[in-house]
């Protein structure tokens, strides 16, 4: 119990530390300033991954993916999709701003688009980008997909994965990993179908993880749903996936 109650808080204090080794990056998206991070081994030829935050923006769980993504010798640049002075302040801003930005899907592609131009910049290899994606960054990594955004393959982790049906399925080159929590109340087993549906028709090589026992923000440390086994598994799978596509 006393550890289970310590592997959180410890994961928080890392997280802290890990972020003092990001490095700020700004870059414009026309009149709109953006903030992102990039890690520490920035200008190195390297592959790299661009990290999609949560619902909030930039947050510890972005942070420290970067900093272990690091350690396995990736370049990690985490995007700024709100842009400065829009950051949501709480959970009812956070729901209408990324709503935006899923219904006004071209503009999140965009916003994608801009910071693999940063994750470029900083030395990551073209031709071995990958893009994750935390909840609404999840989907975001579908729409990379979808987009046809030239990286080699996306991870959801515990994203959205319904889209407007009205959209037409396209084929898809990207590969595809989602991990996907077996009780989160926010996909509904239509959006699932759906997106197999999608994948399928558009001849994807995609595999989709699904954590028992798991809600929504299962990865998070910070969250109520948080499961500590479930989340290393997650990420030892996220990290078998981009050795496969990158290395």
């Amino acid at each position: 119990m006393i550890r289970s109650v310590l592997l959180p808080a410890l994961l928080v204090t890392s997280a802290t530390l890990f972020s003092q080794k990001l490095k700020p990056v700004s870059y414009q998206d026309g009149p709109q300033k953006l903030n992102g991070l990039v890690t520490s081994n920035a200008g190195k030829k390297l592959p790299g991954v661009l990290i999609l935050p949560a619902w909030k923006g930039i947050d510890d769980e972005a942070k420290t993916a970067a900093a272990e993504l690091e350690k396995q010798g990736y370049i990690a640049f985490i995007a700024d999709i709100y842009g400065e002075g829009n950051i949501p302040a709480d959970s009812d801003a956070a729901a209408k701003a990324s709503g935006s930005y899923k219904k006004n899907y071209e503009a999140y592609q965009k916003r994608i688009s801009l910071a693999l131009d940063q994750l470029k910049k900083s030395g990551a290899v073209p031709g071995k980008i990958a893009v994750i994606g935390y909840c609404f960054g999840g989907a975001g990594a579908l729409e990379t997909a979808r987009g046809g955004l030239p990286v080699a393959g996306v991870v959801s982790i515990h994203g959205s994965l319904g889209k407007d049906q009205t959209r037409k399925n396209g084929p898809v080159s990207t590969k595809i990993l989602v991990e996907n929590p077996a009780d989160d109340k926010s996909v509904t087993p239509e959006d699932y179908n759906n997106l197999v549906k999608e994948m399928n028709e558009g001849n994807a090589d995609w595999q989709i993880i699904t954590y028992a026992h798991s809600k929504h923000t299962f990865t998070d440390p910070k969250s109520a749903d948080y499961n500590p086994v479930m989340a290393k598994r997650a990420w030892n799978h996220t990290l078998m996936f981009l050795k496969e596509i990158l290395k």
